[in-house]
């Protein structure tokens, strides 16, 4: 990886949405634009003030995050032009690194980010339907 990895400063708020944004068109095509818009208020106006967020910067230019609430990973996300680089896998090092275990839920439809997962080494513990979007989501764990 060819990046900085360092904190979220609120000035990064414009770049993380856009990078969030591309990633999720790839990531989730299954998910509405309604929801979508949605999903992009919460994140500017409850998730990131209350997450502690860690970004990725190459060349003065934002192109990945990872956001912790305790042990929850609760967003990764890389530009759909920076992925299979580095830049997810030395965020979730980082992410690993500062807590004893990790977990999160991700879509079942989302098969990069589930095969990223476990690659990594998360483990399925279960499953549940997103209340919003009617989709599987399943719950991981790294130990």
């Amino acid at each position: 990886m060819t990046g900085t990895i360092r904190p979220y400063v609120a000035d990064d708020l414009g770049d993380l949405l856009e990078v969030w944004y591309e990633a999720s068109l790839v990531a989730h095509p299954f998910l509405s634009s309604e929801f979508l818009a949605a999903e992009r208020r919460r994140i500017e106006e409850e998730w990131i003030v209350i997450a502690e967020t860690m970004v990725c910067d190459v060349d003065g230019r934002l192109v990945g995050f990872l956001s912790l609430l305790g042990n929850e990973v609760g967003a990764i996300f890389v530009h759909p032009a920076f992925q299979r680089r580095g830049i997810g896998r030395s965020l979730m090092d980082r992410a690993r690194a500062a807590r004893p275990h990790l977990e999160l839920d991700v879509f079942e439809a989302n098969m990069a980010g589930r095969r990223f997962y476990e690659e990594y080494g998360f483990r399925v513990v279960g499953e549940h339907v997103h209340d919003e979007t009617g989709q599987v989501e399943v719950r991981m764990r790294l130990d």
